[in-house]
């Protein structure tokens, strides 16, 4: 049986003997790249030709279309759990291709779900669902923005409210109405908006929809156990307004999952649902700050594909990079609270151009590495553990939903951690610059103390687990910036927060700079890393231009058919106008960062560890060491400070010259744990 096409009449004409040879049939994936990964019982496919298609040898060829390139698309459902053998043939030709099909609630490759789950579909007007996979109905409502500038509700998508705005999409002027959608995937809710004409379909896309989507990301870093209550977000006027469709879900927040494993495989379900719904997308790029930064930079290192360019604001490069200053920042708050420091020697010591974000950094987050202090509301007192009542309860510490990479310590029933300070010189900086004195840069490390397996400050120093060092450099969960981030797009949003205030502070710049050092560390450039800094006052114009030059960028990349690889086109490709820069009473400048008006404008300072004598990288999570040597420093100490040195530093001190413990090159991308290895 031959393909017939979706629209047209008239039948394919077979061919004869005396006609061309019919080409090599090929089948693609198309709503979900990686066939080996494909979920929830279907998946749209593509194939070269016309040809009979069969999927375990049932026949799904009615379900092909063809389009305009020759090619043909179609959606298979139907789908086994496990392996499915799809086969095109063609005059005797014939190419297979097999699907390995996942439950719809997970999991795919990021292994054993976390439990107990607690669900919260009532939270986006969902039914209540049960645990632990949380799922419930697929609804469907519509929005529209009103003349006034706001998101209203919209009973009928066909009416047409009297302060109905219209926007422009492909050249054509449409009414701004929003078809929104909500289910559950992945046992995490997920939301998707797209400017409504009509029921969507795989094979005729919705002229309002411009074919490229924009995946949002959430921030924070949390323990999970919950299926959060909010998601990246998707009725963004800036998105919609130019047609692109908008998809997000709940574990898409890392403060309702703090891990980007676990991110990552929402995100592939979640877009190869739309693609399954709206048809295949041009291109995906994320957005997202903070936390939402986070995950845009690992997804597209680790399981590259997902996003094609990367747009993260006020980002740290992951999640266990931030935790030794987060947790030098609460050491330091309580050494400081009995100590004689002045406001600027603190400030030293801490490294950032003001001390009250190492106080910020203590009051939002030192708390996600303690058992119990940042349970989720979600998470029933119950359930939550006490080591005497409740020794088997939920852990509300972040690195709970980094089981599967690191394991348990059967010592503890924690999840081993990379945390450590063993050897870290605080205030060493401070004490060269003459800023803090011998007495002080003594007192100080001899005091500081550590954190033990609860998160509780003890007076020994914190150190890491060996496993799950290992595990943070081969599985790249240190973002090494070495696998797919080379060959992706990245607009770096760097929102100037670090004179901002408490909270908002905590996002401080150097960590932008922190990814572009692994960049050139590990790839000799970063150019394909763009930083763009701002104030708060142009956030708007700075993301407006944006999304605009990474979709250029995309485009132009997509439309490169050299022989190039993806990492020369990527730096190829980049659009002329597009360069480091900030923007000055205003006005954006493409000028260096490092001097000049945005230098200026834009300084970039440290955190305890870079103060530490570590580098801008921040990449050692458990430096190697070296013997203590008095003669290294440009001070004299007394008898009873160097003995305070020597009890603080027993095992000698960090040797940053060297690579950090465990520190070595990743084993791969798209790591599977649900396999064993």
């Amino acid at each position: 049986m031959i393909l017939l096409a979706a629209l047209a009449a008239p039948a394919v004409v077979p061919l004869t003997a005396a006609a061309d040879p019919a080409p090599q049939p090929v089948l693609t994936s198309v709503s979900n790249p990686r066939p080996e990964f494909v979920s929830g019982g279907q998946v749209l496919l593509s194939v070269n030709t016309a040809a009979r298609v069969t999927v375990n040898g049932r026949d799904v060829t009615p379900e092909f279309h063809r389009r305009s390139d020759g090619s043909y698309l179609g959606l298979v459902t139907g789908l086994r759990d496990g392996r499915n053998d799809v086969v095109a043939t063609t005059h005797g030709r014939s190419a297979k291709l097999r699907v390995t099909n996942h439950p719809i609630t997970g999991p795919v490759f990021s292994g054993p779900q976390q439990q107990p789950f607690y669900c919260e579909t009532t939270a986006y007007g969902l039914p209540p669902a049960q645990q632990p996979l949380c799922g419930a109905p697929t609804q469907v409502t519509y929005q529209y923005r009103t003349t006034a500038g706001a998101f209203a509700s919209l009973a009928d998508p066909a009416a047409r409210p009297a302060d109905l705005a219209t926007t422009t999409v492909n050249g054509r002027s449409v009414p701004y109405v929003v078809r929104v959608e909500r289910g559950t995937i992945d046992r995490a809710v997920y939301e998707i908006a797209a400017l409504y004409d009509g029921q969507p379909s795989p094979f005729a896309p919705d002229r309002s929809w411009n074919g490229r989507l924009v995946y949002t990301f959430g921030g924070g870093c949390n323990a999970g156990y919950h299926q959060g209550a909010t998601t990246g977000g998707v009725l963004e006027d800036l998105f919609l307004s130019q047609g692109y469709a908008v998809a997000s879900s709940s574990l898409n927040v890392l403060d309702n999952n703090c891990s980007p494993v676990i991110s990552a495989e929402a995100a592939m379900m979640v877009k190869e649902h739309f693609a399954e719904t709206y048809g295949p997308i041009t291109h995906t790029i994320g957005w997202g700050g903070s936390g939402g930064g986070i995950q845009q930079y690992d997804i597209a290192e680790a399981y590259p594909g997902i996003v094609d360019g990367i747009i993260p604001g006020i980002s740290f490069p992951d999640p266990l990079s931030t935790g030794g200053p987060v947790s030098d920042c609460r050491l330091l708050e309580q050494f400081f609270g009995g100590a004689s420091f002045t406001a600027a020697q603190k400030q030293a010591v801490s490294g950032y151009h003001d001390y009250s974000t190492c106080t910020a950094w203590t009051e939002t987050f030192a708390s996600r590495a303690t058992a119990t202090g940042s349970c989720n509301p979600a998470i029933p007192v119950s359930a939550r553990w006490d080591p005497v009542t409740n020794p088997h309860g939920v852990i509300c510490n972040s690195n709970e939903q980094l089981v599967n990479q690191f394991g348990r310590d059967p010592r503890t029933g924690f999840v081993r951690s990379p945390l450590d300070n063993v050897g870290v010189q605080y205030g060493l900086a401070a004490l060269r610059s003459g800023a803090i004195t011998p007495a002080q840069f003594a007192q100080l490390n001899a005091s500081i103390g550590g954190i033990d397996y609860t998160g509780k400050a003890v007076s020994q120093r914190t150190e890491a687990d060996l496993k799950a060092l290992s595990a943070t450099y081969a599985d790249d969960l240190l973002n090494s910036a070495s696998q797919g981030l080379r060959e992706t797009p990245i607009i770096d949003q760097r929102t100037d927060l670090d004179f901002a205030g408490r909270d908002a502070n905590i996002h401080t710049t150097e960590w932008s700079f922190a990814l572009r050092q692994r960049l050139l560390d590990a790839n000799g450039t970063a150019a394909n890393q763009v930083i763009i800094e701002n104030q708060v006052t142009d956030a708007v114009a700075a993301s407006r231009y944006e999304l605009s030059a990474m979709d250029r960028w995309l485009t132009a990349i997509e439309a490169d058919h050299s022989h190039r690889g993806q990492a020369q086109k990527v730096l190829a490709n980049r659009p002329a106008d597009l360069g480091d820069g900030c923007y000055l009473s205003g006005q954006r400048v493409r000028a260096a960062l490092d001097s000049g008006p945005c230098a200026t404008q834009y300084p970039v300072a440290g955190n305890p560890r870079t103060v530490a004598g570590e580098s801008i990288a921040i990449d050692v999570l458990k430096c190697r060491l070296k013997p203590l040597d008095f003669r290294d420093y440009p001070v004299t100490f007394t008898d009873a400070e160097k003995r305070q040195l020597r009890s603080a530093f027993p095992t000698g001190v960090c040797d940053y010259g060297k690579p950090g413990v465990g520190q070595r090159e990743p084993v791969g991308t798209w790591l599977d744990y649900s396999v064993r290895r």
